[in-house]
C-alpha cells in the first residue's frame, strides 16, 4: 500500500488514479498509524511553499514525514519535492530539511511560471530525453543529488535522488505514458 500525504494541498486525485492505473493500491491519508503500515510514502503538491508548511505543521506530520522518510522509500511531486528541502524564497520559511538545498524563484527571460512540455537531460537512461510537464515558479537552486534536469533558459532541476528519497518538479501523473514509466520507476527504484 502506498501512503499518500494528505495535508489539504493539490491535486491528488490524478496521482491516485495513476497508481491505479500502475496497479498500486493507495490511501490518502495524514494519520501517523496508517502511514507507519505503508511500503512507500508520497509528497505530492500543488500550491505555496509556506502554506503547505503551515498546513504540515498544524497537521503535527512535521516530525512523521521526517521519522518516514528515514524507514521508507519517500518521494515528494512537484511542491512535495521542494517541501523536501531546507527552505524556499515562497513564503521566507523552513521546508522539511530532508535534502540539502532552496528553493528559489526561476530567473529566465521565459515567462514564469515554467508551464508546459520540457526534455529531460539525465545519464538515466530511463530519464534521459523524456519529454515531462512541468507546473512551476519556483525550483531547485543546487543539489549534489539532482540526476535530470531541463533546460528553461536556466537549469531546472527536474529529479533528485538520495538514498530512499526521490523528488521529481514535474507532474509525472500529467505526462502521459512517459511519465506513468518514469513514476513506476520512481517507486521500483530504477532510475
Amino acid at each position: 500500500m502506498i501512503g499518500i500525504i494528505d495535508y489539504k494541498l493539490g491535486n491528488t486525485g490524478n496521482l491516485i488514479n495513476a497508481l491505479h492505473t500502475l496497479g498500486y493500491e493507495s490511501i490518502l491519508t495524514n494519520d501517523r498509524e496508517t502511514l507507519e503500515t505503508c511500503s512507500t510514502i508520497i509528497l505530492p503538491g500543488v500550491g505555496h511553499f509556506k502554506e503547505a508548511m503551515q498546513n504540515i505543521n498544524d497537521l503535527h506530520l512535521t516530525d512523521t514525514l521526517i521519522e518516514l522518510s528515514r524507514t521508507k522509500p519517500f518521494i515528494g511531486i512537484c511542491l512535495g519535492m521542494q517541501l523536501l528541502f531546507e527552505d524556499s524564497e515562497e513564503g521566507h520559511v523552513k521546508g522539511l530539511g530532508l535534502l540539502k538545498g532552496s528553493i528559489r524563484r526561476i530567473q529566465t527571460e521565459h515567462p514564469v511560471p515554467h508551464l508546459g512540455w520540457n526534455t529531460l537531460k539525465s545519464d538515466s537512461e530511463s530519464l534521459n530525453g523524456r519529454d515531462v510537464y512541468f507546473v512551476h515558479s519556483y525550483q531547485l537552486t543546487e543539489s549534489p543529488d539532482i540526476i535530470a534536469s531541463a533546460d528553461y533558459g536556466t537549469v531546472i532541476p527536474a529529479v533528485v535522488q538520495k538514498d530512499n528519497i526521490i523528488g521529481i518538479q514535474f507532474h509525472p501523473e500529467k505526462s502521459g505514458e512517459i511519465g506513468l514509466k518514469i513514476l513506476n520507476d520512481a517507486l521500483q527504484r530504477s532510475f
